[in-house]
């Protein structure tokens, strides 16, 4: 389903984006604190667009699932691929959060 593909896409690119930023808020925490701080605030916005397209993958797939049934095995065996390697990620991004707000 080419709009599972267009929204894992999005959802790389929020990932991506979001670490971007939070390593910019690390590297001037300590001398540009306010600067920092907006770095860091961008990163969580970046996350949170990034929760949201993952619930609209996921109603995506339940939506095929009421009107077709279970989706090609390919399909789910794709999704699965790219939302791993996109938990992990996300997982490196909010730890690097949370060191900088600590």
């Amino acid at each position: 389903m080419q709009i599972i593909k267009q929204l894992s896409k999005m959802i790389d690119e929020e990932i991506n984006d979001a670490e971007k930023y939070i390593n910019c808020a690390m590297k001037y925490k300590a001398d540009r604190p306010v600067l920092a701080k907006t770095f860091y605030e961008l990163s969580l916005s970046e996350m949170d667009h990034m929760s949201k397209l993952h619930g609209a993958v996921v109603q995506v797939i339940e939506e095929y699932r009421a009107e077709n049934g279970e989706p090609p095995e390919a399909m789910i065996a794709i999704y699965d691929y790219l939302h791993e390697q996109q938990i992990e990620k996300s997982a490196m991004v909010k730890s690097k959060q949370q060191i900088f707000n600590s």
